[in-house]
């Protein structure tokens, strides 16, 4: 398995309030430098019918040791009984975004 310092951390919500909520408790924590929250047209599986629904998408700049907590993060605000949390590692970036990324995180090994 391939190890990821960056990562980019997706989860959709049923609306903007709640995807605020969640962006807003990342970065109070510093465990996301970014959040950019989108709107969309989301179609799945759900209890045995294809579903369709307008959700918000909200993409998360952290850093792989920083997930444990920014997954618990999500949970504890999150309203749906299956949430999205899906990790992207990051492969490369600019290192004048990165070195950025790193100053708003909360330090690796560190505490608030």
């Amino acid at each position: 398995m391939i190890e990821y310092k960056y990562i980019q951390v997706t989860t959709t919500t049923d609306n903007r309030e709640l995807a605020e909520k969640i962006a807003g408790a990342a970065l109070k924590r510093k465990l996301a430098a970014c959040v950019q929250i989108s709107q969309c047209q989301s179609m799945y599986h759900w209890q045995e019918k294809i579903e369709r629904a307008e959700e918000f998408v909200c993409v998360m700049k952290s850093r792989m040791d920083l997930y444990p907590e920014l997954e618990q993060t999500i949970r504890k605000e999150h309203t749906y009984e299956v949430p999205e949390i899906l990790v992207s590692g990051v492969t490369a970036g600019s290192s004048d975004y990165l070195a950025w990324l790193d100053g708003e995180l909360r330090r690796e090994g560190g505490s608030r």
